[in-house]
């Protein structure tokens, strides 16, 4: 089951995103919008839903973030 939050990745298309809204349907079809950061002409791009089975969770290139300490730095000064 994807968790809402989750940042997920269709296998067939390769769209990324954030996985926002879940739907169970009646017999038993389950599919996931996911939306992307980006922008369309300064406007939020509509979600995309996809069948659940579809989608795996996406770990995002590791980017340095906090925990790298720049080397000429004191990492005991704030």
């Amino acid at each position: 089951m994807i968790e809402l939050g989750t940042r997920v990745k269709d296998s067939i298309t390769g769209f990324c995103g954030i996985a926002t809204a879940r739907t169970v349907y009646l017999y038993g079809c389950i599919r996931v919008a996911v939306e992307t950061t980006g922008l369309k002409e300064l406007k939020p791009i509509e979600p995309v839903w996809f069948d659940e089975q579809r989608l795996a969770k996406d770990s995002p290139a590791q980017s340095g973030g906090p925990g790298i300490v720049a080397p000429n730095r004191d990492p005991r000064m704030p």
